[in-house]
């Protein structure tokens, strides 16, 4: 039999294994906030000496393991998955009983296993908000009102997204509401002194939320209304278990309209900026993991194997791509990071101490696989172009003009010891030396090598160099 103890011995063995396929590869989700965690190891300030346009829980939380990547990194990784399942085993076994928690941990085990790697396999913000949002909402279920909000204000500095976490619990204890706004508001109050006190309050509403707004007002795609149909019916096909079995719970009439309405906050954070990313749809994991749970219990017989058969087609789709994430040998998937560790190799083969390094596209692996510090504010160029990086390997209209401008002017009054142009090979448009601004500024450098999608320059006065 199948107690809880074997269940997690098992959870962790497969999380781990999975984590471990991956890692010598760093995804977007995993090279971003890591590399801003490692430029906090070597002394700058968030938002006010480094441009960050994400919470500021979302790098501490890679601080926690050194800001290494490798190892330290996967069993990271799999150490806050295996919290996740234990929060939604304790939710659902205290809704119902230990056959629900079981089933619900299960479930969210297997699908933070059998998803599309770049989602899954980083612990980027919209999964590290997993933990509080399902601790918020079993707070609320437990009508902890206070804690529940201060575990939403947690979700909410990992991601704005927090805020629709915050919304759940109100519909889980209405009358609780005051509770959980001084929850929240204390956890922020908290927030913004640390920013204050760094005098970095402003940069982080100009980075994380004035950018933010940008990049969720100007959807990319031609048709997103299309897109968004087309996507969540193709998540909705891959979690077909999940969905099966959270609408015959639905069907059993247990406080549906709470149910419902988690899952409507849910849904409208998913469609929040009209993108529907993967990753987005993490929103939806806690509410329809936990009903899902019930349901199981609810399906009798042939029904509830024919409903747990279907978990074969994600993990056939899903389960080959760790093969291939171990052999990494022509891998499209991975062909952009393999780039960024042959020019890290490069550039590390020719680093003095001391040395600096400047990126311009979207390639913060770069920084990881060097260790070198930034030699400027900026871990990327999409506030130099204002092109955001959802785009900028295909298009080149900015979302803003000015002050990008004004940016890059600044950019010139630096000298890192090595520039990158990681995007220009993929968009001559937005190369770096496209910018007049920019151009007279590599004047002051020598290329040194290329590889298929970064070119690579160094200060060649060495009076110059910092």
């Amino acid at each position: 039999m199948l107690t809880a103890r074997r269940l997690f011995a098992l959870l962790a063995a497969l999380l781990a294994v999975s984590r471990a396929c991956h890692v010598g590869i760093l995804w977007e989700g995993d090279a971003y906030p890591l590399a801003a965690a490692q430029q906090l190891l070597h002394g700058a300030a968030l938002y006010r000496g480094l441009w960050f346009d994400k919470p500021p829980l979302l790098p501490f939380f890679y601080l926690l393991f050194g800001a290494q990547p490798g190892w330290p990194l996967r069993l990271a990784d799999a150490v806050y998955l295996l919290l996740a399942c234990w929060l939604a085993y304790r939710f659902a076994g205290e809704l119902w009983s230990k056959r629900e928690g079981m089933w619900a941990a299960g479930l969210l085990a297997f699908f933070l296993i059998f998803d599309l790697p770049s989602a899954v396999i980083p612990i980027a913000s919209d999964l590290l908000m997993l933990a509080p949002h399902l601790a918020a909402v079993w707070l609320a279920a437990r009508r902890r009102p206070f804690w529940c909000g201060a575990m939403a204000a947690v979700a909410f500095w990992i991601s704005p997204k927090g805020a629709f976490v915050a919304a759940a619990c109100v519909l889980w204890e209405p009358l609780g509401v005051l509770w959980i706004v001084a929850g929240f508001a204390s956890v922020s109050a908290i927030a913004v002194a640390c920013l204050a006190a760094m005098g970095a309050l402003g940069p982080w509403w100009d980075e994380v939320f004035r950018w933010g707004s940008l990049y969720a007002g100007s959807p990319f795609m031609e048709h997103p209304v299309r897109n968004a149909l087309w996507r969540t019916l193709d998540w909705g096909g891959f979690h077909v278990t999940l969905v099966l079995a959270a609408a015959w719970f639905l069907t059993r009439g247990e406080k549906r309209l709470r149910w419902v309405g988690w899952l409507a906050v849910a849904l409208i954070g998913v469609a929040a900026g009209m993108r529907f990313f993967p990753r987005y749809y993490f929103l939806l994991l806690p509410v329809l993991v936990t009903m899902a749970a019930r349901g199981m219990t609810l399906l009798e017989g042939r029904w509830r194997d024919s409903v747990v058969l279907l978990l074969l087609i994600p993990f056939l789709r899903f389960g080959p791509p760790y093969v291939t994430a171990v052999r990494d040998a022509g891998w499209q998937d991975t062909a952009m990071d393999r780039d960024s560790r042959a020019a890290a190799a490069l550039v590390r083969s020719l680093a003095k101490p001391g040395d600096t390094l400047f990126v311009w596209g979207y390639r913060p692996e770069i920084y990881v696989y060097t260790g070198l510090r930034a030699g400027t504010e900026y871990l990327d160029s999409q506030p130099l172009t204002g092109v955001p990086a959802d785009r900028h390997l295909t298009q080149s209209q900015p979302v803003e003009v000015e002050p990008a401008r004004h940016r890059r002017e600044e950019l010139t009054l630096t000298r890192p010891s090595f520039v990158l142009d990681g995007l220009g090979r993929y968009n001559p448009r937005l190369a770096i030396g496209s910018y007049p601004e920019l151009r007279e500024w590599l004047r002051d450098y020598r290329e040194i090598a290329r590889t298929p999608g970064t070119v690579m320059w160094e200060l060649n006065k060495p009076n110059l160099r910092e």
